[in-house]
Formats: C-alpha cells, sequence, structure tokens
C-alpha cells in the first residue's frame, strides 16, 4: 500500500494564519475530549435545510492531535495503523538509511515480510521498534544525566 495516492496534494508547511486557526480551534475542541457521545457540528446549509454531523470521540481525539501538530507547523501525514510500508518508508520514517532498515529486518529487530523480493513492514511493528529506540535513547540520557550530578560538572 502506498502512502499517498497519486491525486493527493503533496504535504506543505503550514502558513503563519493555518497555525493560528489550527491553535484557535484544537483549543475549542480541547474540551469535548471526553465527550463520550463525540461532538455534534454544524456544517452549513445545503438545499434550504441546516446540516450537522457527529464526529465520533476517536476522530475529535484525532483531530485535536492533527490540529495541535499544525499549530506548531508540522506537516501532517495520516497511516493507517494497519498499513504495510516498504523499506525506504519505513527508514523515512526512523529518519534512517534504506540498508540499515533492511539490516533489522536481517538480525530479526524488525518484524516484516516478504512480497515477492520486496520487504513490507506493519506501521504498528514500526512504531513499536521506534518507541522501544526512544525509551532506551531517554534511559541512556538519564543515566548519563545523573552521572553528570553525581561529578558535580554543572549541569
Amino acid at each position: 500500500m502506498k502512502l499517498a495516492e497519486p491525486t493527493a496534494l503533496p504535504p506543505s508547511i503550514p502558513s503563519e494564519e493555518e497555525r493560528s486557526a489550527a491553535r484557535d480551534t484544537s483549543r475549542m475542541l480541547a474540551p469535548h475530549l471526553k465527550d463520550r457521545k463525540g461532538l455534534r457540528f454544524q456544517i452549513g446549509e445545503r438545499h434550504g435545510k441546516q446540516e450537522s454531523a457527529l464526529l465520533p470521540p476517536t476522530a475529535v481525539r484525532l483531530l485535536v492531535d492533527l490540529l495541535s501538530e499544525i499549530a506548531k507547523g508540522n506537516t501532517v501525514t495520516i497511516i493507517p495503523i494497519h498499513a504495510e510500508l516498504t523499506t525506504q518508508e519505513a527508514a523515512n520514517l526512523l529518519n534512517v538509511s534504506r540498508p540499515f532498515v533492511v539490516q533489522l529486518i536481517k538480525n530479526k529487530h524488525l518484524p516484516a515480510r516478504k512480497v515477492g523480493s520486496h520487504r513490507r513492514i506493519l506501521f504498528a511493528d514500526l512504531m513499536v521498534y521506534k518507541n522501544n529506540m526512544n525509551a532506551g535513547r531517554m534511559k541512556a540520557l538519564d543515566a548519563l544525566a545523573a552521572q553528570a550530578q553525581d561529578l558535580n560538572l554543572g549541569y
């Protein structure tokens, strides 16, 4: 599965106006995150009738997260959790080289399956690997900070 369809617009960095609107809207929606029934909102008028829609709670959470990232100036891509990625797509998400991802697969650090001669990695598996790596890095940084404190290095 490809991440972006050929007809999809390429991601772009949000303008300051878009960031501001995203910030304001995410702040308005955030109090509704606890609503178990979701969020009903007015869309506008169509054929002389007011239309409204119901966003389910999971969509409200996703929308608030999406708007928060846009408010920070980040571009956002939505990837289904069950998506299968190529080694290049996985490398891009990890910010490493494709050969490094291939090595992770060969060393059984990252599960993958073969489709013909190509490897495919579940997005969920990639996120588990990434979260484990980040947790290991944070643990190492905490240990270094504690050591610096013990040695009175002024950090």
